[in-house]
């Protein structure tokens, strides 16, 4: 499956199946190189597992997934991440009796060459090597606004200090598309807005982003596209003014006077995201 060279995720009638339970039913994203691409949608409109499917969590029932030009359709999530895919999850998933700085250098690892023989004999091409994983780690800590001493263990971080670790973390992996579920979860307005900066910056910087966030604000004032999900079905994409502006957006959040159809009746059922 070929696909335009700004195209760097393309996902086409994904289908992801839980028993009797369709979790996803068709689905295509189209992600862009460079933007930051919003996917919203009300609690349990499958949201998560499309992002366990991207990030190879979950391995798709049907469809195709082409990313970066190859096919990368039921693979795993290292085999992914090698690709150039990293992820955050929406709770918090850090080393917390490790450092901030061994936190980020877990995630540099991936892209290590001395292999194991290297860490065992500790050869001058490992050291040189572990030097400036630790030199990277702290270049990745001040980028992300963490200025505590390297050395603070994840745990004595502030909530949205460890948010910004993990994003540090993921970040050391040198991604092409960075995943993030749920970032803003838990922030106050002030911390909100430092983040939706740092995504910019993450922008910027050539990397491509998909978030997903329940603050439609945060979405609608960031992302360059948006895409909703409802019942396991995309009902909506296109920029955030066309997306806020839909009818079947507004009839999914705020719901309608007729009753929603049912699993039998051809949409997905939601399933505990």
């Amino acid at each position: 499956m070929t696909q335009p060279n700004d195209m760097l995720l393309n996902l086409a009638g994904v289908c992801k199946h839980f028993g009797g339970l369709a979790a996803l039913s068709g689905v295509s994203l189209h992600i862009k190189r460079g933007e930051i691409y919003g996917l919203i949608g009300p609690n349990g409109a499958g949201k998560t597992t499309l992002f366990n499917v991207i990030t190879g969590l979950y391995q798709l029932d049907e469809g195709t997934f082409n990313f970066d030009g190859s096919d990368y359709a039921c693979c795993k999530p290292h085999v992914l991440a090698q690709a150039g895919i990293a992820r955050t999850f929406q709770n918090i998933r850090l080393f917390a009796n490790m450092s901030a700085l061994e936190n980020v250098m877990v995630g540099r690892h991936l892209r290590t060459r001395s292999g194991i023989w290297g860490a065992l004999t500790r050869n001058r091409a490992a050291r040189v090597e572990e030097q400036a994983i630790e030199e990277r780690a702290h270049e990745l800590l001040r980028y992300v606004g963490i200025h505590r001493p390297s050395n603070t263990l994840a745990k004595n971080l502030s909530y949205g200090e460890q948010r910004r670790l993990e994003i540090a973390r993921a970040l050391a992996t040198e991604p092409k598309l960075l995943a993030l579920d749920e970032p803003a979860a838990g922030m106050n307005a002030t911390e909100t807005e430092s983040l939706k900066e740092l995504m910019k910056k993450i922008r910027a910087s050539g990397i491509t982003v998909l978030l997903i966030e329940h603050d439609v604000k945060l979405i609608m004032g960031l992302c360059d596209r948006v895409a909703v999900l409802d019942y396991g079905k995309k009902i909506a994409e296109g920029v955030p003014e066309q997306v806020r502006n839909d009818a079947a957006v507004i009839a999914a959040y705020l719901g309608t006077d007729s009753p929603r159809p049912h699993a039998g009746e051809g949409q997905g059922v939601r399933v505990s995201e």
